[in-house]
């Protein structure tokens, strides 16, 4: 029997290694050319890797979360039906010395960042057999709980998330003794999102400017907007509002708009605005990025900002989706709280925190009215941008939103 051997792929952006997330065959399994083996995650997205042959799966190079530098076997398929010993135990090295020898590595196709309805697992997963989207899969697994003991509600049995909440209704009760624990391993995007939040704090000294911003004249301007162009042009979110303020306060202050290599001592300024909108999925918090935002009126930077984080949440965001931003802006919408610490997006120079907005008694020429209220909680790398600096640059947007007619005046 010949042997085909498939290696970890070079993904470009000097991507020296990448997390096995998720098989798609086991061994034994007869496969098609392109056929999707596996789902890997590099530190920007997850990428799925064809087969550049067909036959039957012999041996598979790595488990679920293990780290596959580019160019190791990531497996090897067989063109006939693999000998009666079973191979897997002995390794990729023995099987290498007791079958014929492995021709040069046939190159693979070019993966693809986006992802498509997984089949199910290997049977070395507990949720093998179970239908589920990457997003629900990765959900499942940090609550301990295995798909393959859930009766999916969707398509041909497929898990949803309303399966998971009906599995999480029936956990432990209030007032119920226990001690019991469960070790839940970090792997795929929630792998990603530690080790990009940790490099961030280590590398960058944070400092969080907070300013209070009445948004009474935004909120009603929204409203008047939305009551006259929605049927035609679509809704406008208050994100749309706040972006468009960060990025025209950009063009006043270029210093936030910026990327610091501190192992080169080089800070690069950016003309174009490539924003950030941290976007909260199931699998973790992602950034996808909207680009040349100076571009883009409300009413397209509302539709851009609700494309890029349903593709986010979806698991179907590229990865040119996912990288390149100036600077980021993040919110929790209605959770915002009042305010917050948020953690820079390595290499960037600054992060626009927004908290919710509330109703609240102010004192307005001496009088007390209620206004809709809203914080700005903002942090700053302090080796590139001062103190002085990121307040002002802050109190520029605050302007803006105070004042929306000027958002509109060019």
């Amino acid at each position: 029997m010949t042997l085909h051997a498939i290696h970890t792929p070079d993904l470009g952006e000097g991507i020296a290694e990448v997390e096995l997330v998720q098989w798609r065959i086991k061994p034994g399994d007869l496969v098609a050319e392109d056929q999707i083996l596996c789902d890997v995650m590099t530190d920007k997205a997850a990428v799925e890797i064809p087969s550049s042959v067909a036959g039957r799966v012999v041996e598979l190079g790595g488990q679920v979360g293990q780290m596959m530098a580019v160019g190791s076997v990531l497996i090897r398929i067989g063109d006939e039906a693999p000998a009666a010993t079973p191979l897997r135990a002995q390794g990729v090295n023995a099987i290498a010395q007791s079958l014929a020898p492995t021709p040069a590595p046939t190159p693979t196709p070019t993966p693809t960042a986006t992802p498509v309805a997984p089949v199910p697992q290997s049977r070395a997963s507990p949720s093998a057999r179970a239908l589920a989207a990457p997003a629900v899969r990765m959900r499942a697994h940090m609550l301990g709980i295995d798909l393959a003991r859930l009766q999916g509600s969707g398509p041909d049995g497929r898990v949803l998330h309303a399966d998971i909440d009906a599995a999480r209704s029936g956990g432990v009760r209030m007032g119920a003794a226990t001690d019991g624990t469960r070790e839940v391993k970090l792997i795929g995007l929630r792998r990603v999102i530690a080790q990009k939040m940790q490099e961030s704090t280590r590398r960058i000294p944070h400092f969080t400017y907070v300013e209070e911003v009445d948004v009474t004249e935004m909120v009603a301007l929204r409203d008047e907007l939305n009551l006259q162009y929605s049927a035609s042009r679509g809704g406008l979110s208050p994100l749309a509002f706040i972006v468009r303020a960060v990025v025209r306060a950009v063009g006043m202050f270029p210093q936030v708009n910026a990327r610091f290599d501190d192992e080169a001592g080089v800070v690069t300024l950016y003309e174009a605005v490539h924003l950030g909108v941290a976007t909260q999925t199931d699998g973790g918090l992602m950034v996808p990025v909207l680009r040349q935002a100076q571009t883009l009126d409300l009413w397209a930077c509302t539709a851009a900002i609700a494309r890029l984080a349903a593709s986010a949440r979806a698991g179907k965001a590229a990865r040119e989706d996912l990288s390149g931003s100036t600077i980021t802006v993040t919110s929790l919408g209605k959770l915002g709280g009042i305010a917050s610490t948020p953690v820079i997006n390595h290499p960037e120079v600054a992060i626009v925190g927004v908290n919710r907005i509330v109703a609240r008694p102010v004192v307005r020429d001496g009088v007390v009215q209620v206004r809709q209220m809203m914080n700005l909680s903002s942090s700053f790398d302090h080796r590139v941008v001062d103190g002085a600096l990121a307040a002002a640059y802050i109190q520029h947007v605050r302007r803006l939103l105070e004042h929306p007619a000027e958002l509109f005046i060019d």
